[in-house]
């Protein structure tokens, strides 16, 4: 499935960059005028087999937040811009990603790519194996709890991912996120 699943990542990536090019300017646009700082804000993740990518995201978070998971921060809504919150819910900061899909480094269904620095994670991936997947847009964890999940949880829905691995489940998981994107389920503001 390696290169049936690569030539639907690019498919369908494409597909969405020529359908999403026109609210990603918009955002891009309301990012810049909204806060100062880059637009993108470049995440140092850990994708297949733990190698480290730039990831880039629509910022939603001021420039001088530290560099941890979001659920980490003592009050993420302090370090919002103004729209962030917005970007956030509605998952509009993640289409910058689609480069990240289109290069490679990303699928549109696997385990959403670790921080560099979630060492507890990225531990516990490894040792189920999970770090031999390409990270995902979006992933089983995903539409099962999203940033609410705890690791262990998270790693557990992952190893189900890893082991259940099909073009079938990866369309179910699209049109779950796309379900729970709607509804804002999960999300950390």
């Amino acid at each position: 499935m390696p290169w049936q699943k690569r030539l639907f990542d690019l498919l369908l990536g494409l597909s969405a960059l020529l359908v999403l090019s026109l609210p990603g300017l918009i955002v891009a646009l309301l990012v810049k005028f909204t806060s100062p700082g880059p637009v993108l804000y470049w995440s140092q993740r850990v994708g297949r087999h733990n190698q480290l990518f730039a990831m880039p995201k629509f910022r939603s978070m001021r420039t001088d937040t530290p560099v941890v998971a979001t659920h980490l921060l003592s009050d993420p809504d302090a370090y919002l811009t103004p729209i962030g919150s917005l970007l956030r819910r509605t998952s509009l900061d993640e289409l910058p990603q689609l480069w990240s899909i289109l290069k490679g480094d990303m699928s549109i269904v696997g385990p959403r790519p670790a921080l560099f620095n979630q060492h507890d994670l990225i531990a516990a991936r490894t040792e189920h194996g999970i770090d031999a997947l390409t990270p995902g847009l979006t992933g089983w964890a995903q539409v099962n709890g999203r940033d609410d999940l705890p690791i262990p949880v998270k790693v557990e829905f992952d190893r189900q991912y890893m082991d259940r691995q099909s073009f079938a489940f990866d369309l179910r998981i699209i049109w779950l996120t796309l379900l729970r994107v709607i509804r804002t389920d999960g999300v950390a503001h």
